[in-house]
């Protein structure tokens, strides 16, 4: 093992992506931005197009570059960009990359692009429909979507994709998500009126994938579920298994007294003479320093809790009188089938959500890949 490592089931991904396809009849975009969700975006790209996805989605620019110089060529969506990009547009559109329009500057600066470079650019207009976020806004939308079909008339562009983004899917039958997919569906007809037929549209994330089939359409996004984690926790686990197992070995092991202070600002004292356990990962590795005296952790086959401050690049564990060496692993959390914790374990320890604990694992932490080529 190394110091630290997250161990990465692949054939969790590919079985992820296989439980959402069987959930819809639409085609399935697996969302492999933020590398992976921590969880390595060329590895968990190939996995889920294993599974059975025939788009993945990203959110910059970059990211797409980076899933064609990987090999990656089934069709790719990146849909957050800035007008100083310039450059990573034109290599994007170059690689063939979908983009993502979200307003007037968008199109202007992705038409320039098409002219400069000679080609026409697939791209998918977006509409807000009420998560007040990215997105042409109701009244901009007429205006937007005359000018595309305009500049797909010039053979600039070509509108493969309408979309949006769903604020509340994860509280199944709330009622904003139906006032979002009629929005959804004005939207349509505005396009429709215009001359616009797109290939795929798309609105459904991961909770709506599983839980709201009225948003299907052509195309699905699920994020989280295709690394096993479930949208919505307390519908269970939708049959997805988490495919992240973070864990370290033990760098230090030492006996101490009855009321000695334990790490910066002696935030946990302890009770009687105890073990404590040094755990080589920090808030450097993305370990979040709000876990101090309330995040779980497995040694030994037993649950203990994160004691005192976690540092920069290490916390500690007091193990009591459990019988412990050097070197042997603390795991974090992982699918909890063999009692270890989960990501949604220190989600609700520390009041936020399980995207966060597992997305922010950084570069320092090993990535190892189970069950598959890589």
């Amino acid at each position: 093992m190394f110091r630290a490592e997250a161990v990465v089931d692949l054939t969790a991904i590919r079985g992820n992506v296989e439980t959402l396809r069987a959930a819809t009849p639409a085609e399935v975009m697996a969302v492999v931005k933020a590398d992976g969700y921590g969880h390595g975006m060329l590895e968990s790209a190939r996995a889920a197009l294993a599974g059975g996805a025939s788009w993945l989605g990203v959110a910059v620019l970059d990211e797409a570059i980076a899933l064609r110089t990987g090999g990656i060529d089934v069709p790719v969506l990146a849909w957050l960009w800035t007008p100083a990009e310039t450059a990573n547009l034109r290599a994007a559109i170059r690689h063939g990359v979908d983009i993502g329009i979200s307003g007037g500057w968008s199109l202007a600066a992705t038409q320039l692009t098409a002219r400069e470079l000679g080609v026409t650019v697939r791209v998918h207009l977006k509409i807000d429909t009420g998560l007040s976020r990215n997105g042409a806004y109701v009244t901009e939308w007429p205006e937007l979507v005359a000018a595309a079909a305009r500049a797909q008339a010039a053979g600039e562009i070509d509108v493969i994709g309408i979309w949006s983004h769903l604020a509340l899917a994860d509280e199944p039958g709330h009622p904003v998500t139906a006032r979002q997919v009629a929005a959804f569906r004005d939207a349509l007809e505005v396009a429709e009126r215009a001359g616009l037929r797109p290939l795929v549209r798309h609105l459904a994330n991961s909770a709506a994938t599983l839980t709201a089939p009225e948003t299907h359409f052509d195309l699905v996004r699920p994020g989280i579920a295709v690394y096993g984690l479930p949208p919505v926790p307390a519908r269970g686990s939708f049959g997805l298994v988490p495919a992240m197992t973070l864990q370290a070995g033990l760098a230090s092991i030492k006996r101490v007294g009855a009321g000695e202070g334990v790490s910066y600002g002696h935030a946990y004292t302890t009770k009687l003479e105890t073990t404590v356990a040094l755990v080589p990962l920090g808030y450097a590795d993305g370990i979040p320093r709000a876990a101090t005296n309330l995040a779980p952790v497995m040694i030994g086959g037993r649950r203990f809790t994160v004691s005192g401050r976690v540092c920069m690049d290490q916390f500690v564990v007091d193990v009591g009188d459990l019988p412990i060496e050097v070197g042997q692993p603390a795991v974090l959390f992982g699918p909890g089938r063999d009692g270890e914790p989960t990501a949604q374990d220190w989600a609700d320890g520390l009041d936020t959500i399980h995207y966060e604990i597992v997305t922010r694992i950084g570069a320092r932490v090993t990535r190892r890949y189970v069950g598959g080529a890589a």
